[in-house]
């Protein structure tokens, strides 16, 4: 052979495997703000453990589709009795769990079982109240008996609170989860990221990623860089603040603006004086300019809501007109809870840019009616134990990211510390109701009475910045749910 064929078959060769590794890339980088606090999806309230792991690691009944649908998942299919009590789920067979184990029916029943018992540490469990009996028909088919029809159950069965998990792992799930999904959990190091791969062998159908890592970036300092030179690879939720039109000119990277499922708050802590005042609470919410706040927090993107519920949903009503941003009403508020001196107070802020940058606006615009509020940052671990458990705090600011969550006001204990029992009976009522109509009708009561009487302020729907290498397919744009689901994301030429 010529001297200049050889040259040019070698380059042809080298053109050939170039592409064809280039086109065979199967690991990606995923950057995350928070670290979750443990990785059980049934034993935490923290969206960062479903954004890892939800639909990733662990599988449900049911799944939620990002469109926000049921879809069917561990079971293949399901029958309803004509009262809406009885759900038989068939399932799917010859599944296994990540450590060998089988999946059957039995584990559908100690994972329902452990959800809704007295001792049960799931951060939902109201989600199981509605569950009378669960009974294994056979290794594939198992028997919910309902003590009510549940208009949201299948939908609930979903969620990752659902998820489920075998009595083998059960117990070290946080720190070593064992799932049946398509990936499997490899490693944890604490503060910088989480690493899965592939399961080979999966039941369904198979992923195109073999190795993914969750880095943990908590601000736009770290992403943006980390976008720009390509060591991170996608940013569902991405920090990226006002660098935003610097990544949107980079033809590298694809901009994806979606919805979320995160009303954003200014969270009080009702059973704490002065808060447990209505005119205080009113003061507040009437000092507020949504729309600066919206502008102050990050990206400057976000729809004003004056209650618990998505603007997407087709039960929301605008109730932002309830409490107007008039600071001589909300003077008056203060005058007559007898506090027109103002007072002090702690404001908690987590880390999302939301809070931290929303909090400053917020504080300014209080002071303007003589409430001079401590900010206080705190790492999400802290909040989670300090605000959410302990309820040691006055006000907060932080994104309620479940879909379907307006009953969270009436749970006993939840961190508001809100108390309404006519709200109470308008979910209670909920809960029994299928008919569309009618449930619309409750969840517009509902929203009315937490609009009046204001828990949290309202502040805004959290919006959906995504941020991925243009050659990335199978990335959510919405975010009907707290996940970053992998199973259809694969890199294209």
């Amino acid at each position: 052979m010529k001297p200049w064929k050889s040259i040019l078959a070698a380059a042809v060769l080298a053109l050939a495997s170039s592409t064809a590794a280039m086109a065979a890339r199967t690991d990606l980088v995923v950057g995350v703000v928070l670290e979750p606090p443990h990785l059980d999806p049934t034993a935490g309230a923290a969206a960062a453990i479903d954004e890892i792991v939800y639909a990733n690691v662990f599988e449900g009944l049911t799944r939620i589709t990002e469109t926000g649908e049921v879809a069917p998942d561990l079971a293949e299919s399901w029958e309803i009795s004509e009262d809406g009590k009885v759900y038989t789920f068939k399932l799917h067979t010859g599944v296994k769990f990540h450590d060998g184990t089988d999946f059957t029916a039995e584990d559908v029943k100690f994972s329902l079982d452990r959800a809704r018992a007295e001792d049960s540490t799931n951060a939902q469990k109201g989600l199981f109240a509605a569950i009378d009996s669960v009974e294994v028909v056979d290794p594939a088919t198992v028997k919910v008996s309902l003590k009510y029809p549940e208009g949201l159950f299948l939908y609930n069965m979903g969620v990752g609170d659902a998820v489920i998990v075998a009595p083998e792992s059960a117990d070290t799930n946080k720190e070593k989860p064992i799932g049946t999904g398509p990936f499997k959990f490899d490693s944890w190091a604490k503060g910088s990221s989480v690493k899965l791969s592939k399961v080979e062998g999966y039941w369904g159908d198979p992923v195109a990623l073999d190795k993914v890592e969750f880095r943990i970036i908590p601000d736009a300092a770290a992403a943006v860089p980390a976008l720009l030179s390509g060591d991170v690879q996608a940013f569902p939720n991405a920090p990226v603040g006002d660098a935003l039109p610097q990544i949107e000119a980079d033809p590298r990277l694809k901009v994806v603006i979606g919805t979320t499922e995160g009303e954003t708050l200014l969270s009080m802590n009702n059973k704490k004086p002065p808060f447990d005042k209505l005119e205080v609470r009113q003061a507040i919410a009437s000092a507020i300019d949504r729309s600066a706040v919206i502008a102050g927090n990050g990206t400057g993107l976000g729809t004003p809501i004056g209650s618990h519920m998505s603007p997407a949903n087709p039960a929301y009503i605008d109730l932002t007109g309830t409490y107007p941003f008039d600071v001589a009403k909300a003077k008056e508020y203060l005058k007559a809870a007898g506090l027109e001196n103002g007072f002090s107070a702690t404001l908690k802020l987590p880390p999302p840019p939301y809070a931290r940058e929303g909090g400053q606006v917020i504080a300014s615009q209080l002071r303007d009616i003589g409430i001079n509020l401590e900010i206080v940052p705190v790492e999400w671990a802290d909040w989670l134990s300090q605000v959410f458990k302990e309820k040691d705090f006055d006000l907060t600011i932080i994104s309620h990211t479940e879909a379907n969550d307006i009953d969270i006001y009436s749970r006993p204990g939840y961190y508001f510390q809100y108390e309404n029992p006519e709200f109470n009976k308008v979910i209670e009522e909920l809960k029994i109701t299928n008919d569309p109509a009618k449930r619309n009708e409750l969840l517009g009561s509902a929203q009315k009475m937490l609009a009046h009487d204001v828990p949290a302020v309202y502040l805004f729907e959290l919006p959906k910045v995504g941020v991925w290498d243009a050659k990335l397919e199978g990335m959510w744009e919405n975010a009907p749910t707290q996940a970053t689901d992998l199973t259809k994301v694969k890199w294209v030429d």
